[in-house]
């Protein structure tokens, strides 16, 4: 069975709820490390330089190895480790949390704080886009100009249908197509380009890297969603 990676997020995501008086805004942020997540919660606290914490809570690494959190003034346990707890349930990784709260003057108790900002960062993941990660084999394939047309389209269904990805054209003699696709269906590839050519494509395998894929790209069913 392929290794299962955690997945991540594709773009920022800012959100906001009140709780009785209080502010909780939200920023869920891509980070490819610790110190890019120290940057972001860095650049929210001068942004945001008038309210009383900025909690967070961040998980890096390919396999979401390295995590942290820190509750900036709260009651201990009650504002990153519920955050890092939302984080890990939905299995996400390269990412950092960062919960802003300006206080409204009422205590809201631990139990509260505890809800608040794990609803918090929850409902901001509600609304971002989420990345898959696969491991994918990059193939290479040239095609001549006149045949560029007709392969995209057999490339482009293909991939849907493979949990695989189509990245980038590029042109020079020929076309050449990058198709990243899972290592048990390379052969698969291999054999239907043949079939779309009459034998004369030849796909070039290369090597295997970690690749981001939208949630919707796999269809209904597979082992992608």
């Amino acid at each position: 069975m392929a290794r299962r990676y955690p997945s991540t997020i594709a773009a920022a995501v800012e959100h906001e709820i009140v709780i009785t008086r209080s502010r909780f805004l939200t920023h869920v942020v891509p980070a490819s490390d610790p110190a890019e997540a120290d940057r972001v919660i860095t650049d929210i606290r001068k942004r945001a330089w008038d309210a009383r914490h900025h909690c967070s809570a961040m998980v890096t690494g390919v396999l979401g190895d390295q995590a942290r959190s820190s509750d900036d003034g709260e009651p201990s346990g009650t504002a990153g480790v519920p955050m890092l707890e939302v984080l890990r349930r939905r299995e996400l990784t390269d990412v950092v949390a960062v919960v802003t709260r300006w206080f409204g003057g009422v205590k809201l108790g631990a139990g509260g704080l505890v809800r608040a900002y794990s609803t918090s960062v929850s409902e901001a993941l509600d609304r971002a886009t989420v990345l898959h990660r696969e491991a994918l084999i990059d193939v290479s394939v040239d095609v001549p100009h006149a045949d560029a047309g007709r392969i995209d389209n057999v490339l482009r269904d293909w991939v849907v249908r493979h949990r695989a990805v189509l990245g980038a054209t590029s042109y020079g003699t020929e076309a050449t197509f990058s198709v990243s696709v899972p290592h048990a269906d390379v052969a698969v590839l291999r054999a239907d380009l043949a079939a779309a050519s009459g034998g004369v494509l030849d796909p070039v395998e290369g090597a295997e890297r970690i690749v981001d894929v939208p949630a919707g790209q796999f269809p209904a069913g597979s082992s992608g969603t």
